[in-house]
């Protein structure tokens, strides 16, 4: 009788098989949204490109409502930060989250620690604003930095929730770990996939009344 090899056998052979003859095979990654610090998907194959699995998970507050949600995704490993973010845009909308970017199978089936969320002001502010279906933004308004957020951020482009997909651009406050983020990448959050064409970062000065 011809032995039995069971799922798990046969996907460490075919990935070494991989491996040993250089075939490039793609990469699997949990897939999956949900709200609240954990969410659980299928596996799914990568596309072309995307060679790393993400995970992330964020806390935002939109003109004041709250919400926890995760994201589980197949990603390009260049565009991935592993790490801690920060950005706010005024007192009532900002956002915080954790991301670990990993580039083995099945690799962001953990979650990550929901992200600290230090809303203390710091004496820094920018220019701020939030502009659906445009590419462009003012910033007539002012943004007060909190924790560590140290730059003042300029983004633009698409941003894609479900099947949803919209022209935006924002302005305001973020930790220099946001500065990564470049013109042309792919950034996930929690809840959106934002198709970056501008991306501009600069250090946050002080507030006017904290100014000397």
């Amino acid at each position: 009788m011809r032995p039995c090899m069971s799922p798990g056998s046969f996907l460490l052979a075919l990935t070494l098989l991989c491996i040993l003859l250089g075939l490039g095979c793609p990469l699997s990654c949990e897939v999956c949204k949900g709200s609240g610090p954990t969410c659980s998907g299928k596996m799914k194959t990568c596309e072309a490109g995307k060679d790393a699995c993400v995970v992330v998970v964020g806390e935002s507050s939109t003109k004041g409502h709250h919400a926890v949600n995760t994201h589980k995704a197949c990603m390009k490993f260049s565009d991935c930060y592993s790490g801690f973010v920060s950005t706010t845009m005024g007192p009532k909308d900002y956002m915080v989250s954790n991301t670990r970017c990993c580039q083995s199978d099945g690799c962001n089936h953990d979650s990550v620690p929901p992200p600290q969320n230090n809303r203390t002001e710091n004496g820094l502010q920018c220019p701020a604003c939030i502009v659906p279906f445009q590419e462009t933004c003012q910033g007539t308004q002012a943004a007060h930095c909190v924790g560590q957020e140290t730059r003042c951020i300029y983004f633009a482009g698409n941003v894609q929730a479900g099947i949803i997909n919209t022209k935006f651009a924002t302005r305001g406050c973020a930790t220099e770990s946001a500065c990564l983020a470049q013109a042309g990448a792919q950034v996930p959050s929690a809840s959106y996939l934002y198709f970056l064409r501008r991306a501009d970062c600069l250090p946050a000065p002080q507030s006017p009344d904290r100014a000397e």
